[in-house]
């Protein structure tokens, strides 16, 4: 019974965790996307993550383009969450900074991955429910879509008008995530 307890509580965190570390990492995409900050969804992303991007701002001053207080925000909540799911299975990767360091690149790389996975294929669920329709989710997913789906438009052109860019995206990432290593 203590098992079975345990090993909920250590689910909740690890969801909870992978949720913040989305939405951090999403604060980062979205930069990089240029998605518009106006929009309502992209003020709760930075509403979330102001509370540990805004003292590190104050610290680490942008490097050109690059919001390098919400890169290293990323890389805290990432640590930190290895490091707390690290004490519930009882292993400790301090002793051996090198995997912890693989640990959390493979993280990164999984949450972003993922993240456009599920990013592109609300956006395409979204086209083809409303098409040419206007909500504040499709068009962040659609600032955050787009740079990706181009270069499958490029070399898949639409069938009878139906765009396959999106299915060819989902596959490919999904394919990348075969090559990101299980530590």
């Amino acid at each position: 019974m203590i098992g079975n307890a345990l090993g909920a509580l250590y689910f909740i965190v690890r969801t909870l965790l992978s949720m913040l570390l989305f939405v951090f990492m999403l604060r980062v995409l979205l930069q990089w996307a240029r998605a518009d900050f106006r929009n309502p969804l992209a003020q709760a992303v930075v509403k979330i993550t102001n509370p540990l991007v805004m003292p590190l701002r104050r610290l680490l001053p942008p490097i050109g383009k690059v919001d390098t207080s919400s890169i290293v925000a990323v890389l805290i909540v990432a640590a930190l969450g290895e490091l707390i799911l690290s004490l519930f299975t009882g292993t400790s990767f301090l002793l051996d900074p090198v995997h912890w360091v693989k640990l959390i690149v493979v993280k990164l790389v999984w949450t972003t991955l993922n993240a456009y996975f599920w990013a592109i294929l609300i956006y395409s669920v979204l086209s083809m429910i409303a098409p040419g329709g206007y909500s504040p989710m499709q068009s962040l997913l659609g600032a955050l879509c787009e740079p990706v789906l181009r270069p499958f438009r490029r070399i898949i052109p639409p069938i009878a008008g139906l765009d396959f860019s999106p299915l060819w995206a989902c596959l490919a990432i999904q394919a990348l995530l075969f090559f990101v290593p299980v530590l």
